[in-house]
């Protein structure tokens, strides 16, 4: 049951529209997914329908690799999910790819910040558009969130990537630092009503009016680490003016900023004001969103001292160095460090400064790809390198069919295909990795980490 005072909120909003918009809430949400751009073959990676008669999927207009799917499939029982070919996201909040594309020339080693990036979807798009030698900083304020980011970053495995919890506020000893900043702010959910009941129990007029001041409070943070000429994608899944045009008209006028106009097909059914874009169920294939396009005036760039060495790694000792280079790709392009822990991290060796720049600002921080542990002299490999980019594509790989990939990612005994060579050797699904296996004469050890194996029985 829709709350009155947000009924009326939306009958103010949409005017005669209204009892569309309300039909639509009440009919089955659709069901998108966006590929990876490296990992994903099209014609393996999406998923099929399950019913008799297939339907095949189409296109979502805004997203080059985003489509819908005719029915909801069982992802968790899609090897191809965990290896990370494709993520599982709303519709409309790919729009993020059409804006960015649009709005920004982008430099040759752009800094992206995600602000509020929990549970990861706009970071793994994101990361689309650091190419090789930018840098992607993924930070979640709510240190709850932290761990099903890092999951999701790790199974889209780009290398170039820092997961860091912080407030916002933090980014601003950084100031002008980033070419674009990504706040798609916590708000009171509005969007999300015909996905999610407890959005809906959960809202109230009060809810938005602290939704909004809290905005503010992150908006203030991300303006101060855009640089000069720097875009602001700013975004909720909320329909109420005061999250969305009037949070946007406040940040122009308290700050240098300015919205950007894109030119988008009308076919698109995405509505558009001075302010931004919405996104409405009864005028489109996806879900409740706003999304703002914002250019920060041109000005000088703040210079800034470099950290003499990192707080929290230490390099790894040289003779050390042998036995960890055949594990990545390039070896010469990446430096070595290890953490607090004892685990080995690899940065890629044209952004060690960027990382470097980055270690003082946040408390708690993931950087690059996670190697693994040496236990003794012997070299354990981490989950995370199993599905990185950065790992060589020389590490053998045992070839596995998909009631094998299953059996690997409950955890449970398998026989492995004839040939697997002894020793460490990933697990894969369709060319694409799973994790790791230690592969023994008479035996095999499955390195999935606990928390990743999945519960749920069948075969998809």
């Amino acid at each position: 049951m829709l709350p009155p005072p947000f009924i009326r909120q939306m009958q103010e909003l949409l005017g005669a529209a209204y009892p569309e918009f309300e039909a639509a809430l009440s009919s089955a949400p659709p069901v998108s997914i966006r590929l990876h751009p490296v990992k994903a073959n099209p014609q393996s990676a999406i998923p099929n329908p399950q019913s008799a008669i297939p339907n095949p999927p189409s296109p979502i207009p805004w997203h080059p690799l985003g489509y819908y799917l005719s029915e909801r499939p069982s992802f968790t029982l899609d090897p191809n999910l965990h290896a990370g070919a494709y993520y599982v996201q709303e519709a409309s909040s790919m729009f993020l790819h059409e804006a960015l594309r649009r709005a920004a020339e982008l430099p040759p080693r752009p800094k992206i910040l995600d602000l509020c990036a929990a549970p990861g979807g706009k970071s793994t798009l994101l990361s689309a558009f650091t190419g090789s030698e930018g840098l992607l900083v993924s930070n979640e304020f709510v240190r709850a969130r932290v761990g099903i980011l890092r999951e999701n970053l790790e199974r889209w495995g780009v290398p170039n990537t820092a997961v860091t919890h912080t407030d916002a506020a933090a980014f601003g000893r950084l100031a002008g630092w980033f070419d674009v900043v990504a706040v798609d702010a916590p708000c009171s959910g509005e969007g999300l009503f015909r996905k999610d009941p407890d959005a809906m129990r959960e809202w109230s007029p009060k809810a938005v009016e602290h939704c909004a001041l809290r905005q503010q409070e992150i908006l203030r943070g991300a303006v101060q680490a855009l640089a000069p000429g720097g875009v602001l994608l700013y975004s909720t899944c909320t329909y109420n003016r005061q999250e969305n045009e009037e949070n946007v008209r406040w940040l122009c006028k308290e700050y240098a900023l300015s919205p950007v106009t894109l030119d988008i097909p009308a076919a698109w059914g995405i509505e558009r004001n001075e302010w931004g874009f919405r996104f409405f169920p009864h005028k489109l294939a996806g879900e409740g969103f706003f999304i703002s396009v914002l250019r920060k005036q041109a000005g000088p760039i703040a210079r800034r001292a470099q950290p003499a060495g990192f707080q929290f790694l230490q390099a790894v000792p040289k003779n050390q160095l042998p036995a960890l280079t055949p594990w990545v790709s390039e070896g010469e392009s990446w430096r070595f460090y290890r953490t607090p822990r004892e685990e080995i991290v690899a940065l890629p060796a044209v952004l060690a400064d960027d990382f470097l720049m980055l270690d003082p600002v946040c408390n708690a921080k993931w950087f690059g790809v996670p190697l693994g542990t040496f236990k003794g002299k012997d070299f354990v490999p981490d989950h995370a390198l199993a599905l990185s980019l950065g790992r060589s594509p020389a590490l053998p790989m045992a070839d596995l069919d998909r009631e094998q990939a299953l059996q690997f990612l409950r955890k449970e005994h398998f026989d492995l295909p004839a040939g697997v060579p002894s020793g460490w050797v990933l697990a894969g699904f369709g060319g694409l990795a799973l994790g790791w296996i230690k592969a023994m004469p008479n035996r095999m050890n499955n390195y999935l980490p606990m928390e990743r194996r999945i519960r749920k029985q069948g075969n998809g």
